[in-house]
């Protein structure tokens, strides 16, 4: 019997519900579309990171040559990086090749502390379809974290993840799942307004990422699947 459980934020979950799982982080604004986009236009991998100085400490340890440090604090690349959080920094001229250590306020920390999973991939609008092909083939039991926002709910997280729980098929939801899906239901059909209606959407127009926002509500815009390997983020092979 398949069970799908979903949280709200990263705090709500123990390693105990992690262990032995497949994990879906969901970032929907905007980490998930970051790694993605990375990846698909050539980075070598992505890891990801719990603070600014962990990330900085990491690639000065690895060396600088083939390596980018990626991350913002309020939406704004943090000072000395070298990219921060927005999907349109990562082109193929910037990154294919390199790896990306990630510190972002709340994606990267989620994705951080689900390494105990059996297997953890990257959920996005972007990636929807195929990896709800992926999810759709594997018999273990289901955990989607949403990164939330400092802690907290975010609207965006719960509607993306409560996507891939109304197309899947499981026996058995949590009431994190239930509310979710019944919050995708809601909002189904106005994804972007969605998008730009909430907290952190609102703020990241009023920061100037309003092409951001349309990126990150691109539905099936790329067919890439992150998946942890060894504590890096690569692109999964079929």
């Amino acid at each position: 019997m398949r069970r799908i459980d979903l949280y709200f934020t990263p705090g709500e979950v123990s390693e105990d519900e992690l262990s032995g799982r497949t994990v879906v982080v969901v970032d929907i604004l905007r980490a998930s579309a970051s790694i993605i986009r990375a990846l698909k236009n050539g980075s070598r991998g992505i890891i990801p990171t719990q603070s600014a100085d962990e990330a900085t400490e990491l690639a000065h340890s690895l060396g600088r040559e083939n390596v980018l440090l990626c991350g913002e604090r309020g939406g704004r690349k943090i000072e000395g990086f070298d990219l921060g959080n927005s999907p349109r920094e990562f082109k193929r001229n910037v990154v294919e090749g390199k790896t990306l250590i990630f510190a972002t306020t709340n994606g990267s920390k989620a994705i951080a502390q689900a390494q105990g999973a059996s297997t953890l991939v990257v959920g996005s609008f972007l990636n929807f379809q195929g990896l709800l092909r992926y999810l759709s083939r594997i018999d273990t039991d289901l955990t989607i974290v949403c990164a939330g926002k400092l802690g907290k709910f975010a609207v965006e997280d719960a509607v993306g993840g409560g996507m891939f729980v109304d197309h899947l098929q499981a026996e058995e939801l949590n009431d994190g799942a239930l509310a979710a899906q019944a919050l995708y239901q809601r909002y189904s059909q106005d994804i972007l307004g969605m998008l730009r209606n909430s907290s952190h959407g609102r703020y990241l127009i009023e920061l100037g990422f309003e092409e951001d926002v349309s990126l990150c509500g691109r539905l099936n815009s790329v067919n890439l699947i992150p998946k942890m390997e060894e504590g890096k983020l690569v692109k999964m092979t079929r």
